[in-house]
């Protein structure tokens, strides 16, 4: 086996698919002998839909999930979507996470990457050549790589003994899914009143008489893992709300926290992190499950190259020198926008302040990128503006640019014709043509989308090929 992935999660099945786009023989090992019934994310945001745009998934998304504007996903405030999103896709699609997992095991298995279930990591151990991973039932696989998508509670994290260093949590908050008896007017009005001073309550449908309900605890629990009772829920709706609004008949219950961590390190030899695995947050602004999609995005042709031969020295690094920072303003934005949903007098007075600064567009439409995660730019150094920035889908004179990323392979896009990647064609696609949304000569694109190199010069373009592309061939 050249990768074990520990976790089947959509971090560690986007992994999966990746590297099987490049050859490598994968398997996910899935604690969980079933898929979970336990609702975690509720949609995608625009980086993410371009992800499985960049793949061809994304008519799969859209025809099972349902499009909504981009505005109050910062702290909840309501504002309009922002004009000019530097994205084609410039929505949330509102698609419930276990039917995000569905679609991706369904892509992976297609693929030919192997989930097994009811397989739990219980030790590892490294050396020169690989990983072996031993199982809850005895069972020792070996690997040439092992990376640990296996969530915040990350057993191969502990493993590794890599410091997770933060802070715990200070709120939970009770999350379910269940049937109401209140009437809709009611529900409508106990909502907008308690909201005006508890932004952790809400309910909201999801069809057939069933509401997601997420109200806040009455302390810290020592064990999240432990969900609450359906009888501790309705205690804490008569405490916030005055009202248990019938609530009976759950399909599943659990509770969250806002504690907030990162990994020191996401690779230690031959094992890596990704995903909750490397960083935990609070869930404001639903942004964890596009961080963990994005980081295996970025990790997968890197860790295929290494496995191919031909990764240039330090490639297989960037994914920790690229992806840590993004990470760590994830939880900064996390932990700002924690602060304005407090019910205390000098965060609610910093929330009217942030309130009105958003009316200005240029503020709006940058904490809604950060949110959405589109403004990021990976350090490349200096040179063009779109050096490092992922590139948004364009139109061509035969088609459209992400209909030309669907293999994970480099992309040459050049209006020039005169152009070439000889020596690198089995990493590379050069694709002669033209968009009149793309003012440049040319760009060099990785596998993940993000901008290599922009110009017209051969010569400067062979020096840029080698430090993403490895040596040439033949």
């Amino acid at each position: 086996m050249d990768v074990i992935i520990a976790g089947g999660g959509p971090t560690g099945l986007m992994l999966a698919a990746e590297l099987r786009l490049h050859g490598v023989r994968v398997v996910v090992l899935e604690r969980d002998a079933e898929p979970t019934g336990i609702v975690r994310a509720l949609g995608l945001h625009a980086r993410s839909i371009e992800v499985m745009d960049q793949r061809g998934l994304l008519d799969r998304f859209l025809a099972l999930g349902r499009q909504y504007p981009l505005g109050g996903f910062f702290a909840g405030i309501s504002k309009p979507s922002p004009e000019r999103l530097d994205t084609a896709h410039a929505y949330v699609l509102g698609i419930p996470q276990t039917t995000t997992d569905r679609l991706l095991a369904e892509h992976a298995t297609e693929v030919g990457a192997e989930i097994r279930r009811g397989c739990e990591l219980v030790g590892l151990s490294q050396d020169a050549d690989g990983v072996t991973a031993e199982l809850a039932d005895g069972t020792r696989l070996r690997s040439r790589y092992l990376v640990g998508c296996d969530g915040g509670r990350s057993t191969v994290r502990k493993l590794l003994g890599v410091g997770f260093p933060g802070e715990p949590s200070r709120v939970d908050t009770l999350l379910g899914e269940m049937e109401l008896t209140a009437p809709p007017e009611t529900l409508a009005a106990v909502v907008a009143e308690v909201r005006k001073t508890q932004l952790r309550f809400g309910a909201i449908p999801l069809g057939d008489g069933v509401y997601r309900v997420g109200v806040p605890a009455e302390g810290v629990a020592e064990d999240r893992s432990v969900p609450p009772t359906l009888e501790e829920v309705r205690r804490q709706l008569q405490v916030v709300a005055g009202t248990d609004l019938g609530v009976h008949s759950p399909r599943w219950l659990s509770r969250f926290g806002d504690s907030t961590r990162q990994a020191e390190r996401y690779r230690v030899g031959r094992v890596l992190l990704a995903g909750d695995a490397a960083h935990i947050h609070p869930p404001v602004g639903g942004q964890g499950l596009g961080l963990g999609i994005q980081d295996a995005f970025n990790l997968g042709w890197k860790l295929a190259a290494e496995v191919g031969g031909w990764a240039p020295e330090g490639l297989l690094d960037s994914y920790q020198s690229e992806r840590h920072p993004v990470a760590a303003d994830v939880l900064a934005n996390t932990r700002a926008q924690m602060e304005l949903l407090s019910t205390e007098p000098g965060p609610r007075a910093v929330r009217r302040l942030v309130a009105e600064l958003m009316d200005f567009e240029d503020v709006n439409r940058y904490l809604i990128e950060k949110i959405i995660a589109i403004g990021i730019r990976y350090d490349f150094g200096e040179g063009h503006e779109l050096l490092g920035r992922r590139m948004r889908d364009v139109k061509l004179k035969r088609g459209r640019l992400y209909e030309l990323t669907h293999g994970g392979r480099g992309l040459l896009l050049d209006r020039t014709g005169r152009l070439s990647v000889a020596g690198w064609a089995d990493r590379i696609d050069h694709v002669v043509d033209g968009s009149d949304e793309l003012d440049v000569p040319a760009v060099l694109l990785r596998p993940d989308g993000h901008v290599a190199w922009v110009g017209e010069d051969q010569q400067d373009l062979l020096a840029r090929l080698p430090k993403w592309f490895g040596a040439a061939v033949g």
